[in-house]
């Protein structure tokens, strides 16, 4: 079966530069996958997408002209109801062979299969194989349709503009030019009002030719480039633009380099189709505003890449990514240097007058800032830090003497009450990204110190995944106590994330909340540190304890498995609810260590048992009465018990659950000793009662570390 590569390209206007890439992937894929699912490719067909500012494109390969016949069988109804008694179809049967296009002659060759509990018939046919024109017409209409387009737009076909209202089309952008080519040939289908032909347009301004034409399929992104000066694959045109910006940061000189910044190189390369890296730089006092503003104003309004030291410090010089490639590049380095001094000359204004009032005047305004309708205003919500903070600071001072007491406890009572005053800042209200980071800006310039400087700079973190935590203990209190306040907060109304809905990032702070408790090995219990929590928000709030509890062991045990901790492993230690989650990864360490142990398997189904059977029994005592011990093997099994569990506790209150959990690998023997010869259900009640409690004493010492019988297959 000959074939040949096809080519589909959508010319429109200029598309939405964040959803780019993913529309260019899903019409490419959609319409690979309907090709596939008709049989117009072959076994080793692929498919490339292509996306520019003003095009979506897809190559695939091996595409046959028309699909192979196939054999299909049809169920049709049981055999009761298309038969009669004596075999005569029945009305229904003919109506339904009608339906599918076949007579009356054709019962003769219905089949009788199993169907369930019944027989059904089955009528065997030939399906003739789509055309490239049918299944492509096909395929192209579902991959419109299935496009996931941000926001949907109505206009009229060129063609009808004299009948306002008639033949609309809704797309993404309004539609100029369809070409499908299958090798050489145009492949007659229509999309949005469009007959596909073999040419296109290039780029606005610096195409060689106008309407660049395709001699074929596979020539299109070379004909495209040399006529139409347009880089059309979109990995192709961002590695250039890389590529680009790496070699004028060379050409600066100074160890100098761009911002890197995947998101904004992703949105560049979806403004631009073919990038020319430009030069550009703006005045040095500038320099004087905090770096943040500068380096957001240039990358959110201008999508400029600042240039940065070696130290990562900013520069005066910026990297433009132009979409033509002048003679004379001057006029266009010399208009975006005029388009960005505004800017910078904004953040400028902003920074100098937000310095004329300090933080702590911004307070009182925060009672004016509604929060949630439920909770309250900014203000309130402040004094809950506060006092969540407090709570916590007093807690760890009692332990922590170096901590430094007072001035300690002060200092986060400062950082607390101000934590949020930048959120009235003239630049916060312009670019909310950088709360928190300019309140440390302004609590250094009050003379604030830099302990309660970067601990409000810091609250917020970690605001993702691999942030870096809050540099110093003040900050960490605070960040602890702003997410403790929105999960307890958001919990106690009843405000949870459903599905893939999580307005307030619940979810992420309850992962911040378990990175800070066990990397910064924060000596509190987590029940303990909720507990502290609840009281802040008086009688606004149920308590929320248990259900917050539940969410944030399950936030941790999602991040272990994706740490590399097997399902078991995860499962055996949280089954415990460790309350110091600095003790997870050791405890995770030892029960690693003691699954390798030839001891482990048999020991974890032995407590398996013993918990099976300990949840059959009432209330059981951990006491044993030597006395009453009378079989040689619970003897034995006791006095294991008496010379390996002192240590074994000894090692696990020392922190070192790993020869803890060796040490009791030696009672291996001896509890298969016990289930080989004991009745522990015996008839007689004070012997019963003994084995249970000896079974218990030993499950509660096994298990210290970890529900060993989690470990069990």
């Amino acid at each position: 079966m000959s074939t040949h590569n096809l080519l589909i390209e959508l010319f429109v206007e200029e598309l939405p530069p964040k959803a780019l890439q993913k529309l260019g992937d899903a019409f490419a894929n959609i319409l690979f996958e309907q090709l596939q699912a008709q049989g117009l490719t072959t076994a080793d067909a692929s498919v490339t997408p292509f996306a520019s500012p003003r095009r979506l494109a897809a190559h695939i390969t091996h595409v046959v002209a028309q699909a192979a016949d196939r054999a299909v069988q049809q169920k049709l109804m049981p055999v009761a109801v298309g038969l009669d008694a004596s075999g005569t179809p029945t009305p229904a049967l003919l109506k339904k062979l009608q339906a599918i296009g076949a007579g009356p002659e054709a019962v003769a060759q219905l089949k009788r299969a199993p169907d369930g509990k019944a027989e059904a018939l089955f009528y065997d046919s030939v399906a003739h194989g789509a055309s490239l024109a049918q299944g492509l017409q096909k395929a192209l209409d579902e991959a419109i349709a299935k496009l996931p387009i941000p926001k949907v737009m109505s206009y009229q076909l060129e063609s009808d503009c004299e009948l306002p209202g008639w033949s609309s089309v809704k797309f993404v952008r309004p539609a100029h030019s369809l070409v499908a080519l299958h090798g050489s040939t145009v492949v007659p289908v229509k999309a949005l009002g469009l007959t596909a032909g073999n040419s296109t347009q290039g780029h606005r301004f610096e195409a060689r030719v106008s309407p660049v034409v395709f001699q074929d399929a596979d020539h299109y992104a070379a004909t495209l480039a040399q006529d139409g000066a347009v880089i059309a694959s979109f990995v192709e045109r961002r590695d250039e633009i890389a590529r680009q910006l790496q070699a004028a940061a060379a050409q600066v000189g100074g160890g100098v380099r761009a911002i890197d910044d995947a998101a904004l190189l992703d949105e560049v390369t979806a403004l631009v189709e073919r990038p020319n890296v430009l030069i550009c730089e703006f005045e040095k006092q500038f320099l004087d505003v905090p770096q943040e503003c500068l380096i957001l104003t240039m990358k959110a309004n201008q999508k400029y890449f600042p240039l940065l030291d070696a130290s990562g410090k900013l520069t005066h010089q910026f990297l433009v990514v132009s979409n033509i490639t002048p003679d004379d590049a001057s006029a266009v380095i010399g208009g975006n240097e005029r388009v960005v001094r505004p800017r910078l000359a904004d953040a400028k204004f902003f920074f100098d007058q937000d310095r004329k009032k300090t933080l702590a005047s911004r307070v009182e305004g925060l009672g004016k800032v509604v929060y949630h309708n439920k909770l309250g205003t900014q203000g309130e919500r402040t004094e809950r830090v506060r006092a969540i903070a407090l709570g916590m600071a007093q807690l760890l001072t009692q332990n922590n003497a170096a901590l430094g007491g007072a001035a300690f406890i002060q200092a986060v009572d400062s950082a607390a009450l101000l934590a949020k005053t930048d959120l009235l800042t003239d630049m916060v209200g312009e670019f909310p990204e950088l709360q928190g980071i300019m309140g440390g800006y302004y609590a250094r310039h009050d003379g604030l110190g830099d302990d309660v400087a970067q601990a409000i700079e810091d609250h917020y973190k970690p605001r993702f995944a691999g942030d870096a935590l809050p540099r110093n203990p003040v900050g960490l209190v605070v960040a602890l106590a702003d997410k403790l306040e929105t999960l307890v907060g958001m919990f106690g109304i009843g405000n949870l994330p459903t599905g893939d809905k999580d307005p307030f990032a619940l979810r992420r702070h309850a992962l911040g909340l378990v990175r800070m408790l066990r990397e910064a090995n924060v000596p509190l219990g987590l029940q303990d540190v909720i507990a502290q929590a609840v009281p802040a928000f008086g009688g606004l709030i149920s308590d929320p304890s248990v259900a917050l509890t539940a969410f944030i062991y399950d936030r941790l045990s999602g991040s272990l498995r994706e740490q590399g901790y097997s399902a078991q492993e995860v499962e055996a230690v949280l089954a415990l609810h460790p309350q110091r989650l600095s003790d997870v990864s050791h405890r995770l360490t030892a029960v690693r260590a003691f699954a390798a142990l030839p001891e482990a398997a048999a020991l974890a189904a032995a407590n398996k048992r013993i918990g099976n059977i300990l949840k059959k029994a009432q209330e059981v005592d951990a006491h044993v009465s030597e006395i009453l011990l009378q079989e040689p093997a619970e003897k034995a099994l006791y006095t294991a018990m008496q010379q390996i569990t002192p240590l074994a506790q000894t090692q696990f209150e020392a922190g070192d659950y790993t020869a803890s959990l060796q040490t009791l690998a030696a009672l291996r023997e001896p509890v298969d000793a016990f289930f080989d010869g004991v009745m522990v259900n015996a008839e007689q009640m004070d012997l019963r009662l003994n084995r249970q409690g000896l079974l218990k004493s030993l499950h509660l010492a096994m298990n210290r570390v970890a529900d060993l019988a989690c470990l069990a297959s």
